[in-house]
């Protein structure tokens, strides 16, 4: 038995008849008609038919009729041409059919929880319990492909424009990467831990140190976060890294990279070179820093036309040095009463005070003919558009004003599926607030800050721009990256003003600090998902459909019920000993 060396079922064709074959596979159908058995035998390069005829091969038709719906079974027999009238135009071996003389079932298989053939809708529960069984439907095994098909254009790219390979540790010290670490014990030296990279940041910049020049690495990351449809706690990145390199630089091999894997995974050609938006137009425009261009809806800032309002609500937000922010619908004014009450709960959802809009709405009254004319100039709204406004601090009336702008193209249908619209975020700023208000990295700490905006960075370190950029498309932010900082004193000086003391930069960095020293070639990178670009390409919008073995939103693994207990010996082993959660506290004990 050589089913390494067996023609696959998806291979047969007419040129074939004649021939004697041993096939392996799974039984996908099984059809009785009365003397003749069909059964169409299937494996990962297609389906073939095969029939069992019992005054040919009585033994066995005879096993073939206890043959069940994913049975792998080995069949040898002779290929022959389909009777006139019978060939199969939706099969790639549609014109030949096997004339089996064997038939051994090499392993059977239970009743499935859910069927492998076809595209029915099963819950995403079931699928991820019973993955490997998941995995063998026609769908997953194209986005299997695919995946594969991703890796190996990008290989042969990389190696082409002159990056090296290079693996990088899982087990290393914490990075700051704005998300929490999986931590991994160590039993030779208690209570010290590892951490699992959420990225390999300080190893590449390391690795410019040493003079690689042009890196790259399909590398594995992990991140102790909350997951949604985009995102996943073990995620692939293609992480780049390259000395002596300007933005420019970036932009063209990744533009290069990305425009191939369109070409030749889709027949997409993408035009070059992608637009830009500096982060600060993208949150005016699109209330976003990822913002979707395949549809219009720009977001406009109203202030101008509100300089001297007497409204209340404006006039509070204008004074406490918020804005006020505005965009037309077209036609809107056709909008139902209910539909702009589900966009104001969408609006007080995302911590907005709510919603109003003009004309029609309760601040008509209030409004002066040329604070409404300004409205309608500002915002390019016509007689038959609706203006939506919000007013709140900056950067809540951008997240607002951004997520009113997508549920309103999602439901008036003004997405043009089946373009693709990719732009830079470029530049972005070094620092932003964190959820509490206080000071923190925009990208991460090692990103370069634009040199003529260094005075600002202890006065107005929110005006500092970064040599940080993005890759979006449709809605999606598919790569980050950044020229790096090379200097010791800047490095540092940026930690401080992030709050950190010399004893903790040291602990965290002094490493890559101490390299520093070594003479240190200006360098950047970008870390594209690889995971968001092939749920893209295989036109999906949940992450876990492109993973193999991925883990559920509340980081479940169902298929291998893990997270799991660990034996009291081994916990003893290293030290560790576990406490049941408080009351009211995240998590539970298992």
């Amino acid at each position: 038995m050589s089913g390494f060396r067996a023609p696959a079922c998806g291979s047969l064709r007419t040129a074939d008849v004649g021939r004697e074959v041993e096939l392996y596979g799974w039984v996908s159908r099984r059809r009785d008609h009365g003397g003749l058995i069909f059964v169409d035998l299937r494996d990962r390069w297609g389906t073939v038919q095969v029939v069992f005829n019992p005054t040919a091969a009585p033994e066995a038709h005879r096993i073939a009729e206890s043959l069940r719906a994913e049975y792998v079974v080995r069949v040898r027999g002779a290929v022959e041409r389909r009777p006139r009238g019978s060939e199969n135009p939706g099969l790639a071996t549609g014109e030949v059919e096997v004339l089996a003389r064997e038939l051994e079932v090499l392993s059977p298989s239970k009743a499935l929880p859910f069927p492998v053939e076809g595209e029915q809708e099963v819950d995403e529960a079931v699928r991820l319990r019973y993955r490997y069984l998941d995995l063998r439907r026609p769908r997953m095994q194209r986005i299997l492909e695919l995946r594969h098909r991703v890796n190996k254009v990008t290989h042969a790219y990389f190696d082409e424009h002159g990056f090296w390979e290079v693996e990088t540790p899982l087990l290393t010290r914490a990075t700051p990467e704005g998300a929490r670490d999986f931590l991994v014990p160590s039993r030779l030296h208690p209570g010290r831990f590892y951490a699992l990279p959420q990225s390999p940041q300080q190893m590449k910049q390391l690795l410019m140190v040493a003079g690689v020049q042009r890196y790259y690495q399909i590398a594995r990351c992990l991140r102790d976060e909350d997951l949604r449809a985009d995102r996943a706690a073990e995620f692939t990145q293609l992480d780049l890294e390259m000395s002596f390199c300007e933005e420019e630089d970036v932009f063209e091999v990744v533009e290069g990279w990305i425009g191939r894997l369109w070409r030749e995974i889709l027949d997409v050609e993408l035009p070059r070179p992608w637009p830009r938006l500096s982060m600060e137009e993208a949150l005016l425009r699109y209330g976003t820093d990822k913002p979707d261009l395949r549809y219009g809806l720009e977001i406009a800032d109203l202030g101008p036309a509100l300089a001297g309002t007497r409204v209340q609500v404006f006039r509070a937000a204008l004074d406490a040095g918020g804005v006020v922010r505005g965009l037309a619908v077209p036609g809107g004014r056709t909008m139902a009463r209910r539909e702009l009450d589900d966009l104001v709960a969408l609006a007080r959802g995302a911590g907005g005070g709510g919603l109003a809009w003009l004309p029609g709405g309760p601040l008509d009254k209030f409004l002066s003919e040329a604070e409404q004319a300004g409205i309608r100039r500002l915002t390019g709204a016509g007689p038959d558009d609706l203006v939506l406004i919000a007013a709140d601090r900056r950067r809540r009336a951008e997240t607002v004003m951004g997520l009113v702008r997508q549920e309103v193209a999602r439901r008036r249908g003004l997405v043009c599926e089946g373009q693709w619209r990719f732009v830079w975020i470029y530049p972005m700023f070094l620092f932003e607030e964190d959820a509490e208000g206080n000071l923190t990295y925009g990208h991460h700490p090692f990103t370069r800050p634009f040199e003529e905006d260094l005075p600002l960075i202890d006065e107005r370190p929110y005006e500092v721009r970064a040599h940080a950029y993005d890759v979006v498309c449709n809605g999606y932010e598919l790569a980050s990256g950044s020229l790096r900082i090379y200097d010791r004193a800047m490095q540092e000086r940026v930690f401080e003003i992030l709050g950190l003391d010399r004893q903790t930069i040291q602990s965290r960095f002094g490493p890559l600090l101490e390299a520093f020293e070594y003479g240190v070639p200006p360098h950047g990178g970008i870390a594209p998902g690889l995971d968001r670009i092939v749920m893209l390409l295989a036109g999906t919008d949940n992450i876990r459909d492109v993973i193999a073995f991925p883990k559920t939103q509340s980081m479940v693994d169902l298929m291998m019920d893990a997270p799991g207990e660990v034996d009291e010996a081994q916990l003893r082993e290293l030290h560790i000993r576990v406490e049941p959660p408080a009351r009211g506290e995240r998590g539970r004990a298992r």
